[in-house]
């Protein structure tokens, strides 16, 4: 259950209550993620958000921030997508109050400091190099890149290096101004909260929040050709993306995509998990994922390999791809993937984090918020026909992108790999 007020400035109020919870999680997303960047701002969006917790005019520092929030034993933390940010308090149920007092103190009060701009600088450079040192996470990076081509999709939230280093104060509050408007904004509630708590909360401390508008977003129109790239690292490993392009959030097949990557590698009976490390011996992890975003989609497996065993790795993930094109799914295999993806989202929610960002997320974004019931729906309503369908169209040979990070490759050696 949930439920959505909305302020006269436009602010939207979303409350889900659960009994099952003795927290409260108050969050706030705002349609500013890096999409909403130009090339000449990538990165701003993620460097405010760290900005924000810089301290405004009632908890004037991190310090001060920080301390309020660890007193009480909550955990605060914010994240930057490509499509939304959000920043979030989650404390005991008693404590929502001071929650609220927090991240409005940020929201409103936020004068982004020159000198704190510039010790943050130094931050952000090394979170950028601690992600260049992490092969897994620098792949799926990569992968998108490879993807969406030169377009903010495609682009880094980290930013460029260029960009990190010159902002500006006046570039916060601009991007701030723009970006952070009240019809921009959605504050959720979720867990051991009434509508009627959330609603006088909400009025109290994010009342003064105005601006009009939603900011559009270039949109995405066009899979780039490119199907390789090769990142040369010394790594003990191999880090391997390989994937297709998918389907949108709001296409008819989202819930019939999100089915076909749990059946091929989304857990320990998948078939990459069983094929590919049990059965090959191949590799200690391997999962197969969909990422979905408004108007642009990919389902990608990634996995890390023995340097020597790479060409057997690629060639038995590709066969896996093209053998559920060909053959399709078995009817109990796409039986034990809606019960997996059902049963997963009744546990993930029964913790107010995760409430409060699926329902908030789904108000921000989509046209309309699937409740549980009509999520539980929708997964159901997913036949195999259509699920082989989806396979047949999207796991194509021609389609097939890959992403190495490893040593001892070209790109053309690992192009060849990827056909007939």
């Amino acid at each position: 259950m949930y439920h959505v007020d909305t302020l006269p400035s436009g602010l939207r109020i979303l409350t889900a209550p659960s009994d099952a919870t003795a927290s409260v999680t108050v969050t706030v997303f705002a349609g500013a993620g890096s999409r909403y960047e130009t090339n000449a701002e990538r990165g701003i969006s993620h460097f405010l958000e760290h900005m924000f917790f810089k301290g405004g005019k009632k908890y004037v520092n991190t310090k001060e921030v920080s301390a309020a929030i660890d007193g009480v034993g909550g955990d605060f933390n914010a994240f930057t997508g490509k499509e939304y940010a959000g920043y979030y308090v989650k404390v005991a149920a008693e404590q929502c109050e001071l929650a609220c007092d927090v991240l409005a103190d940020m929201l409103l009060h936020a004068s982004f400091p020159p000198e704190e701009i510039e010790k943050e600088r130094g931050v952000i450079i090394e979170e950028e190099r601690m992600y260049q040192d992490t092969p897994m996470y620098r792949a799926g990076w990569d992968f998108e890149e490879l993807l969406y081509g030169d377009h903010p999709l495609g682009w880094d939230t980290i930013g460029l290096e260029k960009i990190i280093l010159s902002v500006t104060q006046d570039d916060f509050l601009k991007h701030k101004r723009r970006l952070y408007t009240a019809e921009n904004i959605v504050l959720a509630f979720a867990g051991a909260v009434t509508r009627e708590q959330a609603l006088k909360l909400g009025k109290k401390f994010f009342g003064a929040i105005d601006g009009k508008g939603k900011e559009p977003f270039m949109p995405f129109t066009t899979y780039s050709d490119r199907r390789v790239f090769l990142r040369n690292k010394n790594t003990e490993q191999v880090h391997l993306v390989l994937g297709v392009p998918g389907v949108s959030a709001l296409h008819d097949d989202h819930f019939a995509q999100k089915l076909l990557a749990i059946v091929l590698g989304g857990n320990m009976s998948s078939r990459m998990f069983l094929k590919v490390r049990e059965a090959r011996g191949l590799c200690y992890y391997i999962s197969t994922e969909v990422d979905s975003y408004l108007d642009g989609g990919a389902l990608t497996t990634r996995a890390g390999v023995d340097q020597s065993r790479l060409a057997e790795a690629l060639t038995a993930i590709r066969h896996e791809y093209l053998v559920c094109a060909k053959d399709g799914i078995e009817p109990d295999e796409l039986e034990r993937a809606k019960a997996f993806l059902k049963g997963k989202l009744i546990l993930g929610l029964e913790d107010s984090e995760e409430r409060c960002h699926f329902y908030g997320k789904q108000l921000l974004l989509y046209p309309k918020i699937r409740d549980i019931e009509a999520y539980m729906k929708e997964v159901d309503a997913v036949t195999l026909d259509q699920l082989n369908a989806l396979a047949t169209r999207i796991l194509k040979s021609e389609e097939l992108r890959l992403v190495v990070i490893g040593k001892g490759q070209t790109e053309e050696g690992l192009g060849k790999l990827l056909k007939d």
